[in-house]
């Protein structure tokens, strides 16, 4: 006999529809989910796909790099275009600026591949080349398809003659419904670098289920802040656990509130960041954002390793996402990004269980009270109760014992993996100070370097707006006589 279905909650159906519109994305049914853990697993994965293409193969990476890791990637699409698979590459300009060449890809186009490339600059748009496409995504034959936050590069398998261990990445391999989303994906960033992608017949059995995961593919682009409203909905909806882990956290305002309420309603929110960056100033504005997350009770962690690069979040054990957005504007509102939202416990599990092995190798970050070299106490530390201590008079007492704590929290550090956090406001505000200045020198002493540079700023953006204009004049222009000719 048949065990009957549980209707789901009236909770349950109104919580499924504001995640979906927060997305902006379905909840789809029938999917099988596989966990990639770094760089090596990612390329064994992504590689054996391609080699087995029958039909097609679509990728789009951030970067593609000239070097050992690059070239078996393309040298491996070069023999698939050569046995008449359709080969098509996005990748994006920036990403690949400096990192790969035009003549990278003359092999592959040569074989009959196709290669764009995503929002190079271009007259009539001063500012588009802000957008950035961010996505890394594979799709095979649209049956078996992949997203990650792992580019295309040797970088992310370290330098083991250097001593420099892997980057720390996470991403998914993909099979079922959700294929078809993926695919979709690829089809939107490949218009918008030109002509509409050919039309692709349907992989047999595409829709049947071969699992039995339920997520969303939320397929970010500019302006439309879909995986924004996600995150802060997950926020707002988390009720005992909430663990994110980030490359490039630069987190606003309404997002930074969202974590700070769910923390002092007794959620456990934890953040784990690079302790070291591949773009130190943005890990410096990290930072200092810590002090507010801290004093409300957020754990943060800063990761041991070389390069901490994974775009993850879990929670309650139930939700999961993985994918390439970062918690940052650029992410949310300026890129193409594209992330997978899981909603399974057994899926949410496994991310729980490899987020508990990565803070094995993190530092938490931890506020404390301290004293000021004039013998004035500041009191940082509100996440645990510490007893007053007792003021001394300045002096050499006074600065031993200041340098004796120092070291103490060094030792500390090395042995307990929690670091103190120092004053890293001042920072940043002595940094524009030094910035600012250094201007005004130049402007006063050296007005033209000033003045050049604002005056080609300037003709840039007039050449720009004055072909926009122009060509916004030739369309109405095309569109009177169009409907006179109609008349």
């Amino acid at each position: 006999m048949p065990i009957p279905l549980i209707p789901p909650t009236p909770s349950r159906l109104l919580a499924e529809q504001a995640l979906s519109r927060a997305a902006g994305a379905p909840l789809l049914s029938g999917n099988a989910v596989q966990l990639l853990i770094d760089a090596a697993a990612h390329y064994d994965a992504w590689l054996t796909a391609i080699r087995g293409a029958r039909h097609r193969v679509l990728l789009e990476n951030y970067i593609v790099r000239d070097d050992e890791v690059g070239r078996a990637f393309r040298d491996a699409l070069v023999e698939r275009a050569q046995s008449g698979v359709f080969v098509a590459v996005v990748t994006d300009w920036i990403g690949c600026l400096g990192q790969s060449r035009r003549s990278f890809w003359a092999p592959l186009r040569a074989a009959g591949g196709e290669v764009r490339v995503f929002n190079p600059p271009a007259l009539g748009q001063p500012l588009g080349w802000i957008s950035r496409d961010h996505r890394k995504l594979l799709v095979v034959d649209g049956v078996l398809g992949f997203l990650s936050g792992v580019c295309i590069s040797a970088k992310w398998l370290g330098d083991a003659q250097r001593n420099v261990p892997p980057w720390r990445d996470t991403g998914v391999a993909l099979q079922g419904p959700a294929v078809a989303e993926l695919e979709a994906a690829f089809a939107q960033s490949w218009g918008e670098t030109g002509a509409p992608l050919r039309v692709l017949p349907a992989a047999p059995d595409a829709e049947s289920p071969v699992g039995e995961v339920s997520l969303r593919v939320i397929a970010t682009q500019p302006a439309t802040a879909g995986m924004y409203r996600l995150d802060q909905l997950i926020a707002s909806m988390a009720r005992k656990t909430l663990w994110l882990t980030d490359a490039y956290f630069v987190g606003v305002a309404p997002y930074v509130q969202s974590l700070i309420a769910a923390a002092r309603d007794g959620v456990d929110v934890r953040l784990l960041v690079p302790g070291s960056s591949d773009i130190p100033v943005v890990a410096s504005m990290s930072r200092s954002g810590y002090r507010p997350l801290l004093k409300a009770g957020i754990r943060v962690f800063e990761w041991n390793g070389s390069m901490l690069h994974a775009k993850t979040a879990v929670a309650d054990g139930q939700w999961a996402r993985v994918g390439s957005s970062n918690l940052n504007i650029a992410s949310w509102l300026n890129n193409q990004e594209i992330d997978v939202a899981v909603e399974d416990d057994g899926f949410a599990g496994q991310l729980a269980v490899q987020y508990d092995k990565d803070l094995g190798h993190a530092t938490e970050i931890v506020l404390a009270s301290r004293r000021s070299r004039h013998g004035s106490s500041e009191k940082v530390c509100s996440s645990e109760a510490r007893p007053a201590r007792p003021r001394h008079a300045g002096g050499s007492s006074g600065r031993a014992a200041a340098g004796a704590l120092r070291i103490a929290n060094s030792v500390s550090a090395a042995l307990i993996h929690r670091r103190v956090l120092a004053d890293t406001s001042s920072g940043p505000l002595l940094l524009s100070a030094a910035i600012l200045l250094a201007l005004a020198v130049v402007a006063v002493l050296w007005p033209a370097w000033i003045g050049w540079p604002f005056g080609i700023l300037a003709g840039w953006f007039a050449l720009n707006l004055g072909i926009r204009g122009w060509r916004a004049r030739k369309r109405r222009w095309r569109e009177l006589r169009d409907g006179s000719d109609d008349e």
